[in-house]
């Protein structure tokens, strides 16, 4: 009669039974003492494949007992150096290699090491290639429109149908799954994930287990971390391509070929790893070398295009594989903790062109998490760019660059400091401001107040009145609540200034607000622009080209100062001062001129 001695790979992937079963082996099985202490050492650690191993022992000690086959259990029990040891120095195989020999038993094993290395020591070997017993179970529950799949122990199946930003969630099923219908599920993804060689364990720790199994990233966790068995399954519903985001021409070309340091953010589910799979293959037909840094590999990317994971090696590995191999883009999915901020800003600082991919519920939150782990000054030598995703498209895309300025809302020119402007990338306002306020880092919103108002004119009226005492000519312009730049002729500087300033102290005490006191251009220094104007209800419209800053004349008597908004509009009510102003030298027919500020 045969015997044969089977390894841990078999009993994982409770191959002996189905042998059994089949009849293609018999005789007596042969259970080294080292593969149980293995198995055991596995489940302690909260591992699946030892609890599937050991159910399978039980499995073949349950037909020993029926009578159907001869088992035994040999060898000796092995020590707890050979078992920490069993992966990396072979302790475990080379007991089962010894038992083999003496025995004169064939060995039976899924490992193709294992297997080799007991050819080259004499032994018979009988190697298995293992395929699934049965259908994929969690396929099951996805049709076209399922992005997500929600298991767990006495909760119906749930399901999230539809698209980034418009999803339902629904019951695939109404009757609830037992705990031990989940993990059955469970065990199926261990076993699966080890078969198929395109299939991967990232992560595996004691209460939780993440696989990556064909297009499906899947989330196993189960007590104590969760209070009860729980499968996550998420899978990409459709791989698009760049030109289905129809981007402008203008950002297409930047992504291309000016931003070296580029943020996909967005929130869970919007749709940011698909946009940078996206770019991934633009890069990669643009005849550039592209690898990705992943944790879990889930990014669907053509076989050009190497996918590296975080969960197999360090940061450092990681760092000197991508600056030897020299890539030409490299793509993070995704940033999460300060380890992966560290290497990402790394990677950039030595000259890699990167695009990371992170959770951000704002756009500028994707540089707030940032600042907490980098020097406000080199935000902008790391990122440039930040696209951020909503609902599947491209709803916002801020620019990042580095200048010196007295931030807004501060007055004094001596409050001059290296400031980070982050600015929309269409229309190129600055949106948000980043510097260092003493010990601190502060994010502070630019506001885009329009300059002409009601408040803004009645001032300007104000402070024209007071410095007609002083000057002929005069034009204001409001900066801020605190702060006003006068222009007056050349010749009438010193007047308004007086001698130690005691003048214009004077006017700044009357007025309230600082006064800054500049030349007044000669008129014809500006140039002439053409508009409309007409009446519409309470107010007269200007027509003229957008963000603007215009100075208005009537018979070449400076009238006010205005700026046209992103339309191109000016409106001043009739009721106002310069409206009535307006409106009596529309109906008199006087020239009006509008001049570049």
């Amino acid at each position: 009669m045969d015997k044969f001695i089977i390894d841990t790979s078999v009993v994982i992937e409770r191959a002996i039974t189905k042998l059994l079963k089949d009849k293609k082996i018999s005789g007596e099985i042969l259970i080294p003492k080292a593969v149980i202490a293995e198995l055991e050492h596995q489940a302690n650690s909260g591992k699946q494949t030892g609890i599937i191993g050991l159910e399978e022992l039980q499995d073949l000690q349950n037909l020993k007992e029926a009578g159907k086959i001869d088992l035994a259990i040999i060898g000796t029990r092995p020590n707890l150096y050979q078992i920490h040891n069993a992966k990396q120095g072979g302790e475990i195989d080379a007991l089962i290699h010894d038992l083999a020999y003496d025995n004169s038993a064939i060995l039976i094993t899924a490992d193709k090491i294992q297997a080799n290395a007991a050819k080259a020591s004499g032994i018979q070997v009988e190697f298995i290639t293992l395929k699934p017993s049965k259908e994929f179970k969690l396929a099951s529950y996805f049709d076209n429109t399922t992005m997500s799949l929600h298991l767990k122990a006495n909760v119906p199946p749930l399901a999230k149908k539809g698209k980034p930003g418009e999803w339902q969630l629904v019951e695939v099923d109404k009757k609830p799954l037992s705990s031990t219908e989940v993990e059955d599920i469970a065990k199926q993804v261990i076993e699966l994930s080890r078969i198929d060689p395109e299939a991967f364990i990232e992560i595996s720790r004691e209460s939780s287990t993440v696989v990556q199994y064909q297009n499906y990233r899947i989330v196993i966790v189960k007590p104590p971390v969760a209070d009860g068995w729980e499968i996550t399954a998420v899978k990409p519903l459709k791989q698009l391509s760049l030109e289905e985001y129809n981007l402008q021409e203008e950002l297409m070309a930047r992504i291309k070929k000016q931003a070296r340091g580029i943020i996909v953010a967005g929130e869970t589910g919007s749709g940011k790893s698909t946009f940078s799979s996206a770019l991934a293959v633009v890069y990669s037909k643009s005849g550039r070398i592209v690898k990705t840094v992943e944790s879990p590999r889930d990014l669907v990317l053509p076989d050009n295009i190497t996918q590296y994971s975080k969960s197999f090696t360090s940061s450092e590995e990681i760092h000197d594989i991508l600056l030897l191999s020299r890539p030409d883009y490299i793509i993070f999915d995704e940033v999460r903790d300060t380890p992966d901020f560290k290497l990402f800003t790394d990677l950039r600082l030595s000259g890699s062109n990167c695009l990371g991919v992170l959770h951000a519920a704002t756009p500028i939150d994707a540089v707030n998490r940032f600042i907490e782990r980098l020097d406000v000054g080199l935000i902008p030598s790391v990122l440039d760019t930040i696209i951020f995703i909503d609902k599947g498209d491209i709803s916002k895309v801020l620019t990042v660059r580095m200048t010196v300025k007295v931030p807004s809302g501060m007055t004094e020119s001596d409050l001059g400091r290296p400031v980070v402007e982050v600015s929309d990338f269409f229309s190129g306002k600055c949106e948000f401001e980043i510097y260092s306020y003493g010990e601190q880092t502060v994010v502070i919103p630019v506001s885009q107040t329009k300059k002409v108002s009601s408040t803004i004119n009645l001032a300007t009226q104000q402070i024209e009145t007071v410095m007609s005492r002083y000057v002929d000519k005069v034009r204001v312009e409001i900066i801020d609540d605190n702060k006003a730049v006068v222009y007056v002729p050349e010749r009438d500087i010193p007047r308004v200034i007086g001698k130690q300033g005691v003048t214009v102290d004077k006017i700044e005490k009357e007025l309230g607000i600082r006064i800054d006191v500049q030349e007044l251009k000669k008129e014809s220094d500006g140039y002439n622009t053409t508009f409309d104007i007409q009446e519409r209800g309470a107010n007269i419209t200007i027509f003229v080209r957008p963000n603007a800053q215009l100075d208005i004349f009537v018979n070449d008597q400076f009238l006010f100062t205005a700026a046209s908004s992103k339309r191109g509009e000016i409106r001043i009510n009739k009721k106002s001062k310069l409206g009535y102003a307006l409106l009596e030298a529309l109906t008199e027919k006087k020239k009006i001129e509008l001049r570049t500020a």
